[in-house]
């Protein structure tokens, strides 16, 4: 939930350099002889106690305090100095990167016969330098010391520093005061090194009795009283007062709120139950890699990743409503049942008897398996004993990963039978599912329940591709705020652009997985150049169609007896419409839809429909004419099936038209039709070979004409084209008329 936007805010606390007292003994005896030695022959050699100094933002934490966790691999050193508000002599160890944090330059090794209490400039002088390796194992004295907290109440072996990869030099000290109740890693490094675990604070948000001044004091100001003291404060106060604070000052940063309230958030340790996943990691790795994954990146490393470091499954919750966590236990905990369904759940209520009332008992209950309504069932033990259900929920996420199997719910007879995959029609034609589709942030959410659990269940995926999508993002690649007045509202976007241009601009623009910049100039142009070129060649074919009378009663024309540009429009068609069911295939819809376009473009309109005006508006309605009309017919009536996906509305109206007038079709919608697939016998690669060439040849023969300012009405007398072999030539050879009428040269050389 700390996922959730706002829920991290940025607040000034009292924080606290906290000073932990050196325990002298055989494995810190090298501090106390570095001190020693290094002022050997100074008034200093006597010069007060040697401290650890850890930071933290958290002083209500400091009584649950068990360890302090150093870098293995960081230096740090023994430093001389006076404490800033006793004045007294102290030697402290921090690391050395962050000296600067604490001490001035200027004050280094000097002043120390004439510093007074209260004096400004603190001097200060290290002793030596050592790796935090060096320190494992060290002990120090309990920082707040209590009836509650005592060692033996932690249950472990506490008070000694520790190593982990965790600890930094970016702020603080170097030195991290670890309390394994709260916070993930102080837990891990906890649990490594045996040191137990205190909850000095109450689930309430208060301090537990036995701890002296601080018992019952809120550690935030959770009910919002007006004369609320702050107990961080006044821990800093008493650990001013006894020497153990070297630094105290109000710190701004992020802490995490709840959402619903706005409250400070605690971590907290609560017991849990838990799926061991970790038992299935390799498992789940393998199959990983049967799974498509769009784009490819994602699977091998976000999704692989947290794969192959997979921690077993936090499963329970506590929530005041959701779904159960089915499990039943005896009051003294020494029996347990876990109901596996509706069905069982009943015979298990018939078996309590009188246990439960008569409205729970009855055969037509309808028994509402949510908490809290669940809660009031009471089961019967094997041994007689009365059962109530534990209070915790199941994770959510448990929901949505098992979605596959309970959105169809159990077959029982298949249940009885033993069938390992007991769920009703249609289950097995459904699973695993084709595809999935979600934000790149479902990584450790739906994509991997989703896994897991089919992992588990049935050593299966539970979807052959998965496609995680990007983020929308403002035209300047900014994420999308309201604070910063840069959000698109997709509403009016679709009402002022339209459904189907917002929709190919989303799909054409960027692929889905990729983050896009949300640009509205960039929807204008896909209105202007492919929804204005397709419908302006619809409307050109609607107009002369209407004229003569076109119904495509005719019989069709064998591709043979076609003009040769024809034959060629129909390969190019068919070549698209392959390409077209290649990229669907291989969830590319960005370049199938890139592929429509130009081909709607750059062949149909530019080209085909431009060279072939004449035979729409001149001439008799004779065999050339039909075979004109049949061509670009056949290629509206598949460009609006090929688009239908992505262009909803427009290929509909469109594909509706035509169907109105010939009758083709039996479909009554483009979305009731089949997708095209390609016709190989139409498609030749030659002929669409030598017309790319005359596009390419026209076209930058036009773009020489613009830029030596020759106009095209001005005929020139060759143009030379430079050719790489034979075939080349021989290609070129046979569009020749074409490219010379378009550019208006008499002459092509090589």
């Amino acid at each position: 939930e700390l996922n959730q936007p706002g829920t991290y805010k940025l607040v000034k606390d009292t924080s606290v350099v906290a000073m932990f007292k050196v325990v002298k003994d055989s494995r810190s005896d090298f501090l106390f002889q570095m001190h020693d030695t290094a002022h050997a022959n100074s008034d200093l050699k006597d010069g007060g106690e040697i401290c650890f100094m850890a930071w933290t933002t958290t002083p209500w934490t400091l009584p649950s305090n068990l360890g302090l966790t150093v870098g293995p691999k960081i230096e740090y050193v023994l430093v001389h100095t006076f404490n800033p508000y006793t004045g007294l002599p102290i030697n402290v160890v921090l690391a050395k990167a962050l000296l600067g944090k604490y001490f001035k330059a200027e004050a280094e090794n000097t002043g120390f016969e004439s510093y007074r209490e209260g004096d400004k400039i603190i001097p200060w002088s290290i002793s030596g330098t050592f790796r935090g390796a060096d320190l494992e194992g060290c002990r120090y004295e309990q920082l707040l010391p209590y009836e509650a907290n005592s060692p033996e109440v932690s249950g472990g072996d506490p008070f000694r520093v520790l190593l982990g990869d965790f600890v930094t030099t970016e702020d603080g000290t170097g030195i991290v005061h670890t309390a394994p109740a709260f916070g993930a890693d102080d837990y891990k490094v906890g649990s490594k090194y045996g040191i137990g675990i205190l909850t000095m604070v109450d689930r309430q948000g208060k301090f537990v009795d036995g701890l002296g001044e601080f018992s019952n004091r809120y550690v935030k100001n959770y009910k919002d009283q007006p004369d609320y003291v702050d107990v961080n404060v006044d821990i800093s106060v008493k650990l001013k007062k006894e020497n153990r604070a070297f630094k105290v000052e109000k710190y701004e940063h992020n802490y995490p709120h709840c959402w619903r309230t706005d409250k400070p958030v605690l971590y907290y340790p609560l017991d849990a139950w838990f799926i061991k996943t970790t038992a299935a990691r390799e498992k789940m790795v393998a199959l990983n890699s049967t799974i498509n994954w769009k784009p490819k990146s994602t699977g091998e490393g976000r999704f692989g990743n947290w794969l192959e470091n997979v921690v077993d499954w936090n499963l329970s919750r506590s929530r005041f409503w959701g779904t159960p966590l089915p499990i039943w236990k005896t009051e003294d905990g020494t029996e347990i049942k876990c109901i596996g369904n509706l069905r069982e759940l009943k015979l298990e209520i018939a078996k309590a008897g009188e246990l439960n009332s008569a409205s729970i008992r009855a055969e037509d209950a309808a028994i509402d398996l949510h908490k809290p309504f669940v809660d009031s069932i009471t089961l019967l033990s094997d041994s007689g004993k009365p059962m109530t259900r534990v209070p915790d929920l199941i994770d959510v996420w448990f929901d949505s990963g098992a979605m596959p199997y309970a959105q169809w719910g159990l077959d029982y007879k298949k249940l009885d039978a033993g069938d390992p995959r007991p769920f009703n029609k249609p289950f097995g034609e459904s699973f695993p599912a084709d595809f999935i589709a979600e934000g790149v942030d479902q990584t450790r959410g739906w994509f991997y329940t989703l896994h897991a659990i089919s992992s588990l269940l049935f050593d299966s995926v539970a979807y052959k591709t998965c496609v995680s999508n990007g983020l929308v993002l403002d035209k300047n690649g900014n994420k999308m705020s309201k604070r910063l007045g840069n959000v698109v509202d997709p509403f009016k976007t679709i009402e002022q652009f339209g459904a189907d241009a917002t929709r190919w601009y989303l799909i054409t623009n960027a692929s889905p997985w990729e983050n896009m910049k949300f640009d509205l100039d960039g929807i204008k142009e896909v209105q202007r150049k492919f929804f204005g070129t397709l419908y302006n060649t619809y409307q050109f074919f609607a107009l002369y169609a209407n004229v003569d009378g076109f119904s495509f009663k005719e019989k069709q024309v064998p591709l043979n007896e076609r003009p040769e540009i024809d034959r060629w429009i129909l390969s190019s068609l068919n070549t698209l419409v392959k390409q077209v069911n290649i990229s669907m295939d291989d969830y590319e819809p960005t370049h199938a839809g890139r592929a429509i376009e130009e081909f709607v473009d750059e062949h149909l309109s530019n080209w085909y429909v431009r060279l072939c005006r004449r035979r729409f508006w001149k001439g008799e309605y004779e065999s050339d004419k039909i075979c004109a009309y049949q061509t670009l017919y056949e290629c509206l009536e598949r460009i609006t099936r090929l688009m239908a996906p992505i262009s909803p509305f427009f290929s509909d109206i469109v594909f509706r038209n035509l169907n109105a007038v010939t009758g083709i079709s039996k479909a009554d919608s483009v979305h009731h039709a089949d997708f095209p697939v390609a016709d190989e016998k139409k498609i030749d690669l030659s002929l669409e070979e030598r017309m790319r060439l005359a596009q390419d040849i026209s076209s930058l023969v036009l773009s020489l004409r613009k830029k030596v300012n020759i106009k095209v009405r001005q005929p020139l007398q060759k143009i030379l084209i430079p050719i790489l072999n034979n075939s080349m030539e021989s290609q070129i050879s046979l569009v020749a008329d074409l490219v010379m009428s378009e550019v208006n040269v008499k002459e092509i050389q090589y």
